[in-house]
C-alpha cells in the first residue's frame, strides 16, 4: 500500500486515536450533574424510546434501562470515558472498538429518527470497523508495547 507521510498502519492508528478523542469529547461535554443527580440523560432516552416506532426498542428499554436509570446513567457516561481512554492509549483496543461499535449501534437504533445524530453514529461505527479490521492496535498503542493481541 502506498501512502503519503505515514505508513498505512500509522494512518489506521490516527483513525483509532481520532475516534478515541471523539468518545472523550462525548464524555467531556455531558452534563454529569444532570445525568447523575437529575437523571436528564436517561429521562431523555426514555422519552425517545417511548415514542419509538419499533416495539422491540420500547420493550428493550423498558426491560433493561427503565428499572435502573441511575445505574444506566453511570454505565453510559463512564463507557464513553473508558472507550475514549482505551482508544487513545491503544489499550485493550479490539475490546474498545467492539464496545464502541455496539454503543454506536444502540444509539443509532434508539435515535433512528434523528438524522443529525445518525451521521455521527454511522461515521463512528465505520471508523470502529476500519480500525478493528485494520488492526489499529499494531502502532502507537499500549497493546503493541505490551505484546497484547
Amino acid at each position: 500500500m502506498d501512502t503519503i507521510w505515514l505508513t498505512g498502519a500509522e494512518w489506521v492508528a490516527v483513525l483509532r486515536v481520532g475516534l478515541g478523542l471523539w468518545w472523550l469529547e462525548s464524555w467531556r461535554h455531558k452534563d454529569k450533574k444532570g445525568w447523575f443527580q437529575r437523571g436528564t440523560g436517561i429521562a431523555w432516552a426514555a422519552d425517545v424510546a417511548a415514542k419509538h416506532r419499533w416495539s422491540a426498542v420500547r420493550g428493550g428499554f423498558d426491560a433493561v434501562v427503565a428499572p435502573r436509570p441511575r445505574t444506566m446513567a453511570y454505565v453510559v457516561v463512564y463507557a464513553e470515558l473508558a472507550l475514549g481512554l482505551g482508544l487513545v492509549a491503544g489499550f485493550l483496543t479490539p475490546i474498545a472498538l467492539v464496545g464502541g461499535l455496539l454503543l454506536n449501534l444502540l444509539y443509532l437504533v434508539l435515535m433512528i429518527h434523528d438524522w443529525a445524530e445518525q451521521g455521527q453514529n454511522t461515521m463512528m461505527a465505520l471508523i470502529s470497523l476500519v480500525a478493528l479490521f485494520g488492526m489499529s492496535w499494531q502502532t502507537w498503542s499500549l497493546d503493541s508495547a505490551l505484546g497484547l493481541f
